[in-house]
C-alpha cells in the first residue's frame, strides 16, 4: 500500500512539473509604445508560440489578440475589444450559450408586437 501511495505521489509531482519546453521559453520579440495622449500599443512573441498584441487609449478603449498552443497541440486564438460597453472576447475555444427555445422566441415576439396589451393586463392587477 505504501508503494502505491508513493507511486501516485511521484506521478502527481511529475505531472505538476512545468513542461520543460514552456519553462525554457524566451521572448523573441517585444515592442511597446506609449504616447502622451494616452494611446498605447504593445506586442510580444515567445519561443514556445505565445503571441500577444494590443492597442488602445488608456482607460477608454483597447483591442487586441493573443494566441498560444494548448497542451494537446491545438492553436488557441483570442481576439477582444474592451470599451465603455465592457469586455468582448471572441474565439472558437470560448463557450457559447445554448439556442433560445422557440417558445421563448415566440413569447418575446408577441410582447414586442403587443406592448399595450401587457401594460393593460398589469394595470388591471394593481387596483
Amino acid at each position: 500500500m505504501k508503494f502505491f501511495i508513493l507511486t501516485v505521489a511521484l506521478l502527481a509531482v511529475a505531472q505538476a512539473r512545468p513542461d520543460s519546453f514552456d519553462a525554457a521559453a524566451e521572448t523573441r520579440d517585444f515592442k511597446s509604445d506609449v504616447n502622451e495622449d494616452g494611446s498605447y500599443s504593445y506586442q510580444f512573441q515567445t519561443s514556445n508560440g505565445i503571441a500577444q498584441q494590443e492597442q488602445g487609449v488608456g482607460g477608454q478603449y483597447a483591442s487586441g489578440s493573443s494566441a498560444y498552443y494548448a497542451p494537446d497541440g491545438q492553436l488557441v486564438q483570442l481576439t477582444y475589444t474592451a470599451d465603455a460597453d465592457g469586455y468582448h472576447p471572441s474565439g472558437a475555444h470560448l463557450p457559447t450559450p445554448p439556442p433560445i427555445p422557440a417558445a421563448i422566441l415566440r413569447s418575446l415576439e408577441y410582447i414586442r408586437t403587443h406592448p399595450h396589451q401587457e401594460e393593460q393586463r398589469l394595470a388591471r392587477r394593481h387596483f
